[in-house]
C-alpha cells in the first residue's frame, strides 16, 4: 500500500512533499505530483506537510478521488 496524491494537488504543485520524502518516491508531472507506489515506504511524511491535503493512504482515498489511484500508478508505468 502506498500514499496517493489526489485532485487538490492539480495545478497547485506546492512541493513540500518532495522535500520531506526520505526515499525520493515523489515526482513532478505536468499538472501535479505523483507518488511511485513501488518505492513509497508509507512513512506519512508527505501527508503531514501537504498544504492542500491532497495525499491519502491508498485505502483511504475518498470515493470521488479513486481515479487518482490509477493515475499515480499509470504515471510510473509510462516512464
Amino acid at each position: 500500500m502506498a500514499f496517493v496524491i489526489t485532485s487538490p494537488c492539480k495545478e497547485e504543485k506546492a512541493g513540500e512533499c518532495v522535500e520531506v520524502c526520505p526515499v525520493d518516491c515523489i515526482e513532478e508531472g505536468k499538472d501535479m505530483f505523483y507518488i511511485d507506489p513501488d518505492i513509497c515506504i508509507d512513512c506519512g511524511a508527505c501527508e503531514a506537510v501537504c498544504p492542500v491535503e491532497a495525499i491519502y493512504m491508498e485505502d483511504e482515498v475518498p470515493d470521488n478521488e479513486h481515479e487518482y489511484v490509477a493515475l499515480n500508478k499509470k504515471f510510473f508505468e509510462e516512464k
